[in-house]
């Protein structure tokens, strides 16, 4: 917040202030330690010979880092110096991007391990450069940073399990609660793409994206109600207060909240995978906004993350706009903030039938909701299920967005007809990059079609 205790949105997204401890290392560390069979020197150097020896650009990557050296990230000048073309000029697709002092970084985290990150000389750089330009981590934060095992969420479906992330991220919670609201109300009957199924989705996001502003938090600071939030006896109680002719309102139905959570960017990263043993991985990280806060720490090559935006800003901040300011989202020191992270797997009979998850903000759960839905209520194929319209709600703002080719006309006049107020015009929604284990236990990587560049591999399995 700025002096007059209004709320400076740049604060949070851009510079310094906007960053938040960095946990993916030790995460990473603490997940090879519980579940790797490689040595974690041989995983991580080919990270550091990929920076070192650069690679060609897309066009689209092209275009955004143009636009950052000479928007976001031009008060930097480290970043401008590790993302800008040598000798100047604009990048083109097909130039090669060198991150010589990230390829560094990453040689000393192979060879010296996650320690040299937080307690070694790679943290002095950050709190030196933090202390420079008034940013508030200190080497004794990063030297005190944890990770935490958490166990997953589990919810039902049809004979289907679902497993997805806990608190501190809202994503598992709102994933199996829209489940379970949709379970019983047959989306297959009412025709998949239909009126009367896409409507009924819309008010199940509505209502979980409410509970998400009013009950999630980082548990070992707030009493977070998972059993309840995710029961079959809850979504029952939700789904009574759905019309199923009609649109809600969603200041109605949150009367409860005086009527800003902040507005998240649509950036993160997302990967799934499977060995030839069956062993899964689904694993969404962030930085939270693209490029993260525009800030590279001078000699290490990464970008700081812009993870303090996922806080809940200001108490009572609540408005029409999608801020949020109940309490279990607040700031305080040493506390995680909420995500929508939904890395998720889906099983039947204890086997995995698909690894799921998303980029995209608030449109996180969404996304994976669509997906798995596919699975699990229209009895389709992991290609089929990714490849299926996407729309997104969120509670606040009371309106629904769409994939700008996703619907019919005729389905979104409809949709209106009954009281949403329906934006077409996203290009694409999410980025569900997933592996689908087929009855016959072959496994299948299924790319995203929407983007640019998009990649599936998976092993040969021997039977």
């Amino acid at each position: 917040m700025g002096a007059d205790g209004e709320v400076n949105r740049s604060l949070s997204t851009t510079g310094y202030l906007a960053a938040g401890v960095q946990g993916t290392v030790r995460g990473l560390e603490l997940a090879h330690k519980r579940f790797g069979k490689l040595p974690w020197k041989d995983v991580v150097m080919p990270a550091a010979a990929l920076a070192q020896g650069g690679f060609e650009i897309s066009s689209g990557l092209a275009q955004s880092l143009n636009g950052q050296v000479n928007g976001g990230m031009k008060p930097f000048p480290a970043s401008v110096a590790a993302y800008g073309k040598p000798g100047g000029g604009a990048w083109a697709a097909g130039d090669r991007l060198v991150l010589a002092d990230l390829a560094r970084t990453l040689r000393s985290i192979a060879n010296e391990g996650a320690d040299v990150f937080y307690r070694g000389w790679v943290a002095d750089l950050i709190a030196e450069d933090m202390k420079a330009n008034g940013g508030l981590i200190t080497k004794e934060d990063l030297a005190s940073y944890q990770a935490k095992e958490r166990l997953p969420l589990r919810g039902t479906y049809r004979g289907y399990e679902i497993v997805s992330m806990p608190p501190p991220s809202s994503g598992g919670i709102a994933l199996i609660e829209m489940l379970n609201v949709l379970e019983p109300l047959d989306l297959k009957g009412n025709g998949r793409g239909s009126v009367a199924a896409l409507h009924l989705q819309i008010e199940a996001m509505r209502r979980a994206y409410l509970d998400r502003a009013r009950y999630v938090g980082d548990p070992d600071f707030s009493k977070v109600p998972v059993a309840m939030l995710t029961s079959k006896e809850h979504a029952k109680e939700v789904a009574s207060t759905i019309d199923a002719k009609r649109a809600s309102s969603s200041l109605e139905l949150g009367r409860d909240i005086v009527a800003t959570e902040p507005q998240q960017p649509e950036e993160t990263t997302h990967f799934s995978v499977i060995d030839k043993d069956g062993m899964g991985v689904t694993s969404t990280y962030t930085l939270q906004g693209g490029f993260g806060s525009k800030v590279v720490v001078k000699g290490t090559g990464f970008l700081l993350n812009n993870e303090m935006s996922d806080f809940n800003r200001k108490p009572g901040d609540t408005n029409v706009r999608g801020d949020i300011g109940t309490p279990a989202n607040l700031i305080e020191p040493g506390k995680r903030m909420v995500s929508c992270m939904t890395p998720t797997m889906v099983l039947k009979g204890g086997k995995l039938v698909m690894l799921t998850g998303s980029p995209g903000g608030r449109t996180i759960m969404n996304t994976v909701l669509s997906v798995v839905l596919g699975i699990v209520e229209f009895d389709l194929n992991g290609r089929e299920a990714v490849d299926m319209p996407r729309l997104h709600h969120q509670w606040l703002p009371d309106r629904t967005s769409t994939e700008a080719n996703g619907f019919s006309d005729e389905t979104l006049e409809a949709l209106r007809a009954m009281g949403h107020d329906i934006t077409r015009g996203r290009g694409r929604q999410g980025d569900a990059e997933s592996i689908w284990i087929a009855p016959d236990g072959s496994a299948y990587g299924v790319f995203e079609k929407r983007l640019e560049i998009s990649k599936a591999s998976v092993p040969r399995r021997e039977r």
